[in-house]
C-alpha cells in the first residue's frame, strides 16, 4: 500500500485553482476582442484590452500546471503510481476524446465559416471534421483549448512510475535540501529567485527554436516550461519549508509584481518600436528575462495570498471544486458561438462584451447544474467521478446487502 502521511487538505489551492480557471475563461473571452489571431473575432476587436491580457498571459497556465502538480502529489501518495495512472487515464482521457469529437467541433466550424473556407451547416461540417483526411486549412479533429488536459495526462503518465520514489526522497534528503534553501534568513529571496532559473535557460536555448504549437509532438519549449512547473508543484507540495518561505515572501512578492508589471507594461506598449530599432537592443533581452521573473513572482504572490486568506472550507468551494473542470471544457465553445452570433447583431462594444462574457459563464453554470452533474453518463465525459448515491439509495443498497 502507498504511504500517505497526514497532511491537511489545501483549501487555498482549491480556491486558487477555481480562480485560475475563471481567469482563463476571461482571457479567452478577451481573445475575441484583441488584435491577435483567434478562432473568431469581434467586429470591435482592437488593442484596448491588450495591456491586461499581457499581464495575465505570462502566468495563467503556469499557475494551473503548478497546482496540478500539487494535486498529483496528494493523489499519488493516496493511490500509488499505478492506480494514479489508471484513474487519470480515464478521468482525463474521456474528456479529451469527447471534447475533440463533440465540444470543440463548433469552434472549428465557425472558424472556417468566418474565414470563408466553409459555408454549410454544422451538421454538414461535422462528418468532415471527424475525417482525419479532410482538406481544411486547420487540423481536424482538434483539441484547441483542451491541450492543457492532453499535456496534463501525458505528464501524469510520465510521472506515475516515479511518484513513490520522489515522495520518499522529499520526506528524507529532499526535505533537508529544502530546509537549507528556504528555512533560513534568505529563504524568501531564494523562493522568489530560484524557480525562475530553469525558465531563463529554456528561454535562451529552446524558445527561439520551438514556437508554441500545442500539438504535443513538436512543442518542446512549451513542454519544458509546463512540465517544470508541474514537477515543482509535485516535489514541493508537502514541503513545509517551501510554504513557509512563500508566506514570508508575500510582501516582497506583491511589491515586485507591481514594479515589474508597471515596468513591463510600459515596455510592451512600445514593443514593436523597440524590437525593430537597433538602438533599443539593450532592453529587449532584459525585458524578456524580467517577464519570466514576473511570471513566477506573480504565482508566488498568489500562493501567499491564498494561504493567508483562502485556506478554509465552504459549501461554495465544495460545489465549485467539482464544477470548474466542466466549465473549463465548455467555456471556449460557448464564447466562440456567442461571440460569432452577437458581433453580427450591431451591438455597441460594451453591451456585446457583457453578453459574451456573461453568457459564457451563465452557459457553463447552467449546463453543469442542469445536465452534467445530474446525468450519470455525462459526468465521466466531463472529468467527474460517478455521482454518490442518495441517502435513500444507500439505505436500499444496505437493505439488499443484508
Amino acid at each position: 500500500m502507498p504511504h500517505a502521511p497526514a497532511f491537511p487538505r489545501r483549501y487555498d489551492l482549491d480556491w486558487l485553482r477555481i480562480i485560475a480557471f475563471g481567469l482563463l475563461i476571461l482571457y479567452h473571452s478577451g481573445m475575441f476582442y484583441v488584435t491577435w489571431g483567434w478562432h473568431v473575432k469581434s467586429v470591435h476587436a482592437g488593442p484596448e484590452a491588450e495591456w491586461a491580457m499581457l499581464l495575465l498571459n505570462p502566468w495563467r497556465l503556469s499557475l494551473l500546471f503548478f497546482i496540478s502538480g500539487v494535486a498529483l502529489r496528494f493523489a499519488a501518495d493516496k493511490l500509488g503510481g499505478g492506480k494514479l495512472a489508471r484513474e487519470r487515464s480515464v478521468r482525463l482521457g474521456l474528456p479529451i476524446l469527447f471534447g475533440m469529437a463533440i465540444v470543440v467541433a463548433p469552434q472549428s466550424w465557425l472558424q472556417l465559416v468566418e474565414s470563408g473556407e466553409f459555408s454549410g451547416s454544422f451538421w454538414a461540417f461535422w462528418p468532415q471534421y471527424l475525417d482525419f483526411n479532410s482538406d481544411f486549412s486547420i487540423t481536424t479533429p482538434t483539441w484547441n483549448h483542451l491541450w492543457y488536459i492532453v499535456y496534463l495526462l501525458a505528464y501524469t503518465l510520465l510521472l506515475a512510475p516515479f511518484a513513490g520514489r520522489i515522495s520518499r526522497l522529499m520526506r528524507g534528503p529532499g526535505a533537508r535540501v529544502t530546509q537549507a534553501l528556504f528555512a533560513g534568513k534568505w529563504g524568501p529571496a531564494t523562493v522568489l529567485a530560484l524557480p525562475v532559473l530553469p525558465h531563463i535557460l529554456y528561454r535562451l536555448t529552446l524558445d527561439p527554436y520551438f514556437p508554441i504549437t500545442h500539438d504535443l509532438t513538436n512543442d518542446w519549449a512549451n513542454h519544458a516550461h509546463s512540465l517544470t512547473m508541474l514537477m515543482l508543484g509535485f516535489v514541493l507540495a508537502k514541503d513545509a519549508h517551501f510554504w513557509s518561505a512563500i508566506r514570508r515572501a508575500l510582501p516582497a512578492a506583491i511589491a515586485l509584481v507591481l514594479i515589474l508589471g508597471i515596468g513591463l507594461s510600459a515596455i510592451w506598449a512600445q514593443w514593436e518600436t523597440l524590437s525593430t530599432s537597433g538602438e533599443w537592443d539593450w532592453i529587449i533581452w532584459p525585458a524578456r528575462m524580467a517577464r519570466l521573473a514576473y511570471a513566477w513572482i506573480a504565482i508566488a504572490a498568489l500562493l501567499g495570498l491564498a494561504q493567508r486568506f483562502l485556506n478554509r472550507p465552504s459549501r461554495a468551494l465544495t460545489y465549485m471544486t467539482e464544477a470548474i473542470f466542466p466549465w473549463y471544457i465548455l467555456h471556449q465553445t460557448l464564447t466562440v458561438m456567442l461571440g460569432y452570433w452577437l458581433t453580427r447583431q450591431g451591438l455597441p462594444v460594451g453591451l456585446e462584451a457583457v453578453l459574451v462574457v456573461g453568457g459564457t459563464f451563465a452557459g457553463c453554470a447552467l449546463l453543469h447544474e442542469l445536465a452534467i452533474r445530474r446525468v450519470g453518463f455525462l459526468r465521466p465525459l466531463f472529468g467527474l467521478k460517478p455521482a454518490s448515491p442518495s441517502g435513500a439509495a444507500r439505505k436500499a443498497n444496505a437493505a439488499r446487502t443484508v
